[in-house]
């Protein structure tokens, strides 16, 4: 069965066609480590890690590779509130990073370049614009010509006069040109800094990922992918300095991005004061809920995320860990089964599949198949005894509380002021109670 991707450089869904079928590559942009990942980072963690399990069934070799960026101006800026290193502060946002990989239970990618270790590489590309006529130095500044490349743009499916006006463009009097983009800049004295032709400086952030891409996978590659707020200018400007140094008509043949999570349909992110961290999950959430959560709605499309969902999702795996036997068979899963996946990564599509073979696993028919085909997206990683401890611990009330909570619900019901009922609900469900009004009487049990 053939891989079907969404391809934003065409804007169309087409068949995946690897330019070694012996050795596929795919880039994903990891994280800027100044603060710790939230809850929207983490969607293409598991999006694209289901997409390397997914290629690693059909192609004999995957090559994944995804950047941790640990020089960045983010960085030097976090660190000086902090007043700690910049060093100090990746390495403890990088040990978080991969704490929170683990918790989500995500593969290992390939390798996993930090972008300060190929600075090297990074002084050679510019040189070679340079050489080219595609970039400038001006005052210890290196900037990328934008007008020198005619194709910019083609990745928007926008003009270079849209694309500026629609976007913040760093101001500069050391431009040529306002649309131009950094590939080199100089250091404070109290900031990190490397030698360069330049002077001391750094390299602008478009640049590490061309750079680092380019020793894993090679001038041309496969897949690149991100978010889609990466689209531009930061893959718009990859694929520009990228093609104009190497010298090529590709730099990554298909380009996949993941929507944005929301938080009552508003997109989560600093300025709207929505953060959620994925290290405030930890302890207290099974990371496989959370990756189930993730998984619930097509990575194309915007994921509202609310304890609702949460809720719903850890229901889903208590129900499925029922049928789940630590001694049962990895199983070959049928194209049959794999079909939603193969056609654009369709996890819901596939995730219906899971809840069609757990009503035969429940009647005891194919649990191997059951429990491999969960075991396939990342899920039952843990063993039967610790999805139950940690439902076990989840509850955090006694029944005497539980009943007291209960009575305040009741009165608060007879007095109208369902708005207090219902936090009452809340809290019990947060604690592990489920309750149910039947018959003029509220029972309860536990999750």
């Amino acid at each position: 069965m053939d891989i079907f991707l969404t391809n934003n450089l065409t804007n169309k869904k087409e068949q995946f066609t690897p330019k070694n079928i012996n050795n596929v590559g795919m880039y994903v942009c990891g994280p800027t480590v100044y603060d710790d990942p939230h809850i929207g980072n983490a969607r293409p963690l598991v999006i694209f890690d289901v997409l390397f399990k997914l290629l690693k069934n059909k192609f004999s070799l995957v090559t994944y590779v995804r950047n941790i960026t640990d020089i960045d101006d983010k960085i030097i800026k976090s660190s000086q509130e902090q007043k700690i290193s910049t060093k100090v502060l990746t390495e403890k946002i990088t040990s978080s990073f991969l704490e929170d990989c683990k918790f989500l239970n995500c593969d290992n990618p390939t390798h996993q370049p930090k972008a300060t270790e190929h600075i090297d590489l990074m002084i050679e590309m510019i040189n070679i614009l340079i050489q080219k006529g595609f970039a400038y130095e001006n005052k210890k500044h290196v900037y990328f010509e934008v007008k020198k490349f005619s194709e910019y743009g083609k990745l928007s499916n926008k003009n270079l006069k849209d694309l500026i006006a629609g976007s913040r463009v760093e101001v500069s009097e050391n431009k040529k040109n306002s649309e131009d983009f950094v590939l080199w800049k100089p250091s404070n004295m109290d900031e990190p800094s490397w030698d360069s032709p330049w002077g001391r400086g750094r390299p602008g952030w478009h640049l590490e990922c061309s750079a680092m891409s380019k020793k894993f996978l090679g001038n041309e590659f496969d897949i690149h992918g991100g978010g889609i707020d990466l689209i531009f200018p930061h893959h718009e400007n990859e694929i520009a300095q990228s093609r104009c140094a190497n010298g090529t008509k590709v730099f990554a043949n298909y380009w996949v991005h993941n929507a944005f999570i929301t938080m009552a349909n508003e997109k989560m992110a600093k300025s709207q004061g929505n953060i959620l961290k994925i290290k405030d999950f930890r302890g207290n959430t099974s990371g496989q809920i959370i990756r189930l959560a993730l998984m619930s709605a097509h990575y194309r499309q915007p994921l509202d995320w609310n304890k609702k969902l949460l809720n719903d999702c850890e229901n889903t795996l208590d129900k499925w860990y029922r049928v789940y036997s630590s001694n049962s068979k990895i199983v070959k899963i049928p194209d049959e089964i794999l079909k939603p996946l193969y056609d654009d990564l369709n996890t819901p599509g596939y995730i219906a599949n899971l809840h069609s073979l757990y009503e035969k696993a429940n009647r005891g028919e194919n649990k191997d198949l059951f429990i491999s085909a969960c075991k396939f997206i990342g899920l039952f990683n843990e063993s039967d005894k610790q999805w139950r401890n940690y439902k076990k611990n989840r509850v955090s009330i006694d029944n005497t509380e539980i009943e007291k909570m209960l009575d305040l619900r009741n009165k608060a019901r007879k007095n109208k002021d369902y708005k207090e009922a219902d936090k009452i609900r809340d809290e019990l469900l947060d604690k592990g109670v489920l309750i149910e009004d039947k018959d003029g009487k509220t029972l309860w049990k536990l999750k």
